[in-house]
């Protein structure tokens, strides 16, 4: 169940009295969510159990709070949940949380594979609670030591140190926002991925205007949220393309999120996953649903009639400076192609500018492969996910996220989740699993199989 860390007994020396665990999961967003209820729906059916506990550096789960917008949906099915792709008939579905929470009929009159992205959270929270793995909230993981028949993992809640001891580990510590070079967040400069709490947070809004950096929806969405949210306010939205560019989610080009095309991208010569990606980049990034963009386009083009504008697209453009201020920010924006400038007071600057993975060098530390270069037959991960480490180790370590040069598109998104997780959970099963025996009345006993 749902723990915090001081719960477990402590020696004298700060570590943990609990036997070594078959799992450590580092992180506990969505996809270790899935991992944990494909563990709990392999525990069900399976005699040997799988013995698991996650840390998350958060106090409690959550997924994009910040970017909870109201009205924005999903931009993948609700077929595409944590489980139903693996185990049609699970009782994690949104199906079945919709079933659930009486709402079930009511979905299916609304006629939508998309629900909104507030509805999807909840379904999350809902999938947390009911699995109710053993979570560390809270905690951060700060380092990962390979103590030859298993792993220690130093943690940090609150300021108490302590360790967990696994035979495993999986690794999805999320994705961190990335800021522009020479940014430095303040209170009126800040990534979008914590919008809405970053708003209330504003000193004042005495400029009424806002800039906001990035060509992909998520910056769509922030300017569309800002211009209504602020009736009275500019909206400046600043990138380098000419405008956005709609999202490909037609049938075809989403066959590369199917669960077979991870197997075709991973086993593809280097030059050609480089041209996959290429390819298909238009379905996740700088990409935008085409309904927002025509709503964008509509707006500014109403303004420009009634010249009463308030949303400013500068397409082929980038910020070249921006200063915090007494009151706001002084903002420089270069048109690119012909060097053109305009300089702006505005109220804060919101940076839509993607993210970075986990930082694996961190927390591995010796245990990382520098080496590692994702080519050819020196492919960093395993197709079970499965990250080469920089010393052969008894026990594994699995990274959910951080896998696209070998894995393809899906690496960090919720399309795969459920696939993802029971492949994970199969792999590890196969190496804790006694084999079978091969003469009769031969035992195994303690041996295991270790491929």
């Amino acid at each position: 169940m749902t723990s915090q860390l001081e719960d477990a007994p402590k020696t004298h020396d700060g570590s943990s009295c609990n036997p070594t665990l078959d799992v450590v999961g580092i992180g506990y967003g969505p996809s270790n969510l899935g991992l944990a209820i494909a563990l709990h729906e392999h525990n069900s059916t399976h005699a040997a159990e799988i013995t698991a506990a996650f840390v998350e550096s958060k106090p409690r789960f959550g997924w994009h709070p910040g970017m909870l917008i109201p009205g924005t949906t999903m931009q993948i099915s609700f077929l595409k949940d944590l489980a139903l792709q693996r185990n049609a008939t699970s009782e994690f579905t949104f199906l079945n949380y919709l079933h659930e929470m009486g709402r079930l009929h009511h979905f299916v009159n609304y006629q939508t594979f998309f629900p909104t992205r507030i509805e999807f959270h909840k379904y999350l929270e809902w999938a947390e609670n009911k699995v109710d793995a053993d979570v560390r909230y809270s905690t951060v993981a700060t380092r990962v030591h390979d103590q030859g028949d298993h792993f220690r993992i130093d943690t940090d809640h609150d300021g108490h140190l302590s360790t967990l001891k696994a035979r495993n580990i999986v690794l999805a510590g999320g994705l961190t926002a990335k800021l522009p070079q020479g940014v430095h967040p303040s209170s009126r400069q800040f990534h979008n991925h914590n919008l809405l709490f970053d708003l209330q947070k504003l000193p004042s809004t005495d400029h009424n205007r806002f800039v906001v950096v990035g060509a992909g929806q998520s910056a769509a969405e922030v300017a569309s949220y800002l211009h209504k949210t602020y009736p009275r306010a500019e909206v400046h939205a600043v990138f380098g393309k000419y405008g956005y560019s709609p999202s490909d989610d037609s049938p075809y080009a989403n066959r590369i999120f199917d669960p077979g095309a991870v197997d075709d991208y991973y086993n593809s010569p280097v030059a050609l996953r480089k041209k996959l990606l290429d390819y298909h980049r238009g379905t996740n990034y700088s990409a935008v649903d085409l309904p927002l963009i025509e709503e964008l386009y509509s707006i500014e083009y109403a303004e420009r009639v009634d010249n009463s504008r308030r949303l400013f697209v500068h397409g082929a453009s980038g910020v070249l400076t921006a200063d915090d201020t007494n009151d706001g920010v002084r903002v420089t924006i270069e048109h690119r192609p012909t060097g053109q400038k305009q300089e702006f007071d505005v109220d804060a600057v919101v940076y839509a500018t993607g993210f970075t993975p986990m930082d694996l060098p961190s927390i591995l530390g010796p245990l990382h492969n520098d080496n590692s270069s994702g080519d050819g037959d020196d492919a960093r991960v395993g197709r079970d996910y499965q990250l080469y480490t920089a010393t052969q180790t008894v026990g594994k370590v699995y990274l959910q996220g951080g896998t696209e040069d070998t894995h393809g598109l899906t690496s960090s998104l919720l399309s795969n989740i459920a696939i993802r997780s029971g492949e994970i959970v199969d792999s590890i099963a196969r190496r804790i699993t006694p084999p079978p025996t091969t003469e009769p009345g031969f035992s195994s006993r303690a041996h295991f199989q270790l491929s």
